[in-house]
């Protein structure tokens, strides 16, 4: 699998002023991150600023009283106005990074909205440290591209920062279940589909996520119905057919059973199937399947495996969430299977998903939708 070259823009600043003056936040030093880095086939170009003798082209804007419009930007891109208040420390002064403007920090998240200066288009940019950023972006770079994987649009270099751009979303799913509380079961056929459909993809490359959860997938589209897997810098890559993998890296309320029973390794593709199966579950229940106040409390429950779905689900619903959530990772789906399951291919009334011929069609018994289905008397433990 050969890497994708990327062209990657190294910005040369002419005045006294580093970027080390903009309060931009980094990846925290605590991610776990186990890769190792290969050789990307980077091509290195220098970018100057339009006016490099300006003093104050890397300068943060002073707060104004009223900000005035912002000129050569639409009204709908240009920077929020800032509030009257006293200074806090989530503060973010307006920077110029090349050809981008970076406005505020996206909540939530360590990414900040970005505007191309000529073009007006917004995009969302993360900042890495240089001795890092090679490491953090190699789960792009083995990846082919694909419609449910972000893709990275431009890098610039600093001096002791890295500036990754991204296309803009329109919200994460998780903020997208918190407001719709449930989704129907159509609806979630058409976006869980996309969601299998990325992971399957990055399986299939050697890519095991280990930190899968609802608010990494991201909406393209103002209408919510294009779905892309983002953030993948704390993904694993894997150097051959072994998938076996030993830190503690996960989500609470997706973490297996394995990963916390395991003294030893684990599969990181079973773990990422668990964590595919809470993510369907609380699109058509509402909530997680294993949630307690406690840590504790909840660790014991997500031991034990057991959950109950409502009847109200369908039985092919009921039946996929069970063949993900089991407590056994090899007697779970894989990634591949998950999208020939009958509720991806006829369930909810949605379009069946077109499936790639390479895709395993095996015909196990966990294709087969029960008679009982998976509820309260029979579900319970996997």
């Amino acid at each position: 699998m050969g890497a994708t070259p990327l062209t990657i823009a190294t910005v040369s600043f002419r005045c006294r002023q580093t970027e080390e003056r903009i309060p931009l936040s980094s990846y925290s030093s605590e991610m776990s991150v186990n890769l190792t880095t290969p050789t990307l086939p980077l091509r290195l170009k220098r970018v100057d600023f339009e006016e490099p003798h300006d003093p104050d082209a890397f300068k943060c804007k002073r707060p104004r009283l009223s900000q005035p419009p912002s000129p050569g930007l639409a009204p709908c891109l240009r920077p929020l106005s800032q509030s009257h208040g006293p200074p806090g420390p989530e503060k973010h002064c307006v920077s110029h990074i090349g050809p981008y403007v970076l406005l505020e920090l996206t909540e939530g998240t360590q990414t900040y909205r970005a505007v191309h200066r000529v073009t007006e288009q917004e995009y969302t940019c993360k900042v890495f440290c240089m001795r890092k950023y090679q490491e953090l972006i190699a789960p792009y770079m083995r990846l082919c591209p694909h419609d449910n994987i972000c893709r990275i649009s431009e890098i610039i270099t600093g001096e002791h920062n890295v500036y990754v751009f991204f296309e803009r979303n329109y919200g994460d799913m998780h903020s997208y279940v918190r407001t719709c509380k449930r989704l129907p079961e159509d609806e979630a056929v058409r976006l869980f589909s996309q969601m299998a459909t990325a992971v399957s993809h990055c399986h299939e490359h050697g890519v095991v996520l280990r930190d899968l959860k609802l608010r990494k997938f991201v909406f393209t589209d103002p209408q919510r119905t294009k779905l892309v897997l983002q953030n993948l810098e704390d993904s694993c890559l894997l150097q051959g057919e072994d998938d076996s993998l030993t830190d503690k890296h996960g989500c609470p309320a997706y973490v297996g059973p394995e990963i916390l029973n395991s003294r030893h390794s684990y599969s990181g593709k079973a773990a990422d199937v668990w964590s595919l199966g809470v993510v369907l579950y609380t699109m058509l229940v509402g909530r997680y399947p294993f949630q307690d106040v406690e840590p504790a409390a909840l660790f014991s429950k997500i031991r034990r495996g057991a959950f109950t779905i409502p009847e109200a689900l369908s039985a092919r619903a009921r039946s996929l969430v069970c063949c993900m959530l089991r407590k056994a990772p090899a007697e779970r789906l894989e990634a591949s299977d998950i999208l020939v399951h009958p509720w991806l291919l006829c369930g909810g009334g949605g379009a069946a998903p077109s499936v790639p011929p390479h895709l395993s069609s095996r015909n196990c018994v966990d294709q087969v939708v029960p008679d009982s289905g998976c509820g309260e008397d029979s579900g319970d433990y996997l």
